[in-house]
């Protein structure tokens, strides 16, 4: 049995080694076997950390053993984007100048796992800078799709969705600028979580300078599960409070009462005016949405409020600050692939000067303000997760008409995102050989009524979302 323990969930593992049904080390060696079976295949971890993690795991059966108190994630194995620090690790961040960049202590999200009690087993890869769609780097290589080598497994966290998808452990740490979790998990065919803003501290020790205003307010940390109750467990470990993020907020994980239970208004927006929805993305909403009034849910159509002018107050604010804060690194030490995917979102992007850039900034405030009015009317938005299937590996890198084409089909990733929202990425099976997902996303800190409402649709689509890879 134990050379299957990675077939199990978070929650199970959890269970089982706290019961002592299993030990830690037979669950870290199973993910681990896992890991050297299929890893080369996909190159989803790009460092992969097992003597560590076989330590760790002898003193969390130690510790059992000595009967002291262990965490929700006690012994569970997981792996960690490299764009976060991770003391002892390299922060590469995709980036060959990064390589000898050795973290000197774990950020907020790694020290939170950390003193839940899960173990890190590995790395998982992202684009350079993990700013593209796309998981694929001259440092670490192509991250593959583990349903489809033709199309991306996602990005920025497709080393991490890929991982979870592959049965390298159950839990994976990404983060979520435009998409980065949600994308990826949509891609993969698996469970992502991106948290409302000031939910899971951030904070990377190495950095040499504070993020900009912008990204700070839309770029978010948080899990990838095969299932959506890992996700909720990876949540309350991850939001613990940490000192180094200003920006933490100390606000309950349960869904208020009245709307934690079925009944909740759920508005469903399946197309928009200005955007094409591919067949099957909209037959995935629809169905989703079925499943959701078969829960108990209330359905009705409706769009959230002046989605196009969020979706480009993304573009418009994040390319600014970028302009500033990265192009230089880009244009240094990128690859050149990043280099291309950076110079089309340039050029699409209108370049803002000061006054500019603090009238973005107030239009956020006036959208958010519009779209939680609209989530007092409707709890829960059920749209895509993006309007098209997973692209074609290397979509980015066709021209600016092309990215055009991608940031118009990521509209339904970027307007939460901008607005600091959050978001559910959850499957619903296949269309043709591609895994198909659907989206769910609720006003600030209301994860619990995306959780709730994703574990309905996950029930009744019946995915298990693990990829067998067989040889």
């Amino acid at each position: 049995m134990s050379n299957e323990l990675w077939r199990l969930s978070a929650v199970d593992l959890a269970r089982h080694i706290a019961s002592r049904e299993i030990s830690c080390r037979d669950a870290v060696a199973s993910c681990l076997a896992r890991l050297e079976d299929v890893n080369p295949r996909i190159n989803a971890v790009t460092e992969v950390l097992a003597d560590e993690a076989m330590r760790a795991a002898a003193e969390a059966d130690a510790a059992l053993a000595c009967g002291q108190p262990v965490g929700p994630l006690h012994g569970v194995p997981v792996t960690i984007k490299v764009n976060v620090d991770q003391a002892g690790c390299a922060t590469t961040n995709g980036v060959g100048a990064y390589r000898e960049t050795l973290a000197t202590e774990d950020s907020p999200v790694v020290a939170n796992l950390r003193k839940a009690g899960a173990i890190v087993i590995g790395r998982n890869n992202a684009p350079a800078f993990s700013m593209r769609w796309f998981t694929d780097n001259a440092l670490h290589g192509r991250t593959i799709n583990p349903y489809d080598a033709t199309r991306t497994p996602g990005g920025s966290s497709g080393g991490a969705a890929a991982a979870v998808a592959a049965g390298m452990g159950p839990l994976a740490h990404g983060n979520d600028l435009g998409g980065s979790i949600r994308y990826p998990a949509y891609a993969c065919g698996v469970a992502g979580l991106r948290p409302s803003q000031g939910r899971v501290p951030a904070f990377n020790p190495s950095q040499a300078r504070e993020r900009t205003f912008g990204t700070s307010l839309t770029s978010m940390q948080g899990p990838i599960a095969r299932t959506v109750a890992d996700l909720r467990l990876a949540l309350a470990a991850m939001s613990a409070a940490d000192a180094r993020d200003p920006w933490w907020t100390p606000a309950p994980l349960d869904a208020p009462p009245g709307n934690s239970k079925a009944g909740v208004k759920v508005a469903v927006c399946t197309t928009l005016p200005g955007y094409r929805a591919d067949p099957a993305v909209a037959a995935a909403v629809a169905q989703a949405a079925q499943w959701l009034q078969q829960a108990g849910y209330v359905v009705e159509e409706a769009a959230p409020p002046r989605f196009s002018e969020a979706a480009d107050l993304w573009l418009a604010l994040i390319m600014n600050e970028t302009r500033v804060s990265m192009r230089q690194a880009v244009e240094t030490d990128g690859d050149d692939v990043v280099q291309r995917a950076f110079g089309s979102m340039y050029r699409l992007a209108p370049e803002l000067d000061l006054v500019g850039y603090m009238d973005a900034l107030s239009q956020r405030s006036n959208l958010l303000r519009d779209w939680l009015a609209f989530f007092a009317q409707y709890p829960l938005l059920l749209m895509p997760v993006s309007w098209q299937l997973p692209f074609p590996v290397d979509a980015d890198q066709q021209g600016d008409a092309a990215m055009r084409d991608i940031l118009d089909a990521q509209s339904p990733l970027l307007a939460p995102a901008i607005l600091g929202l959050p978001g559910l990425s959850v499957p619903t099976g296949m269309a043709g050989s591609t895994p198909m997902g659907v989206q769910l996303v609720a006003g600030r800190f209301q994860e619990a009524l995306c959780l709730r409402a994703g574990e309905a649709i996950e029930r009744r689509a019946g995915w298990s979302g693990l990829a067998e890879l067989k040889a």
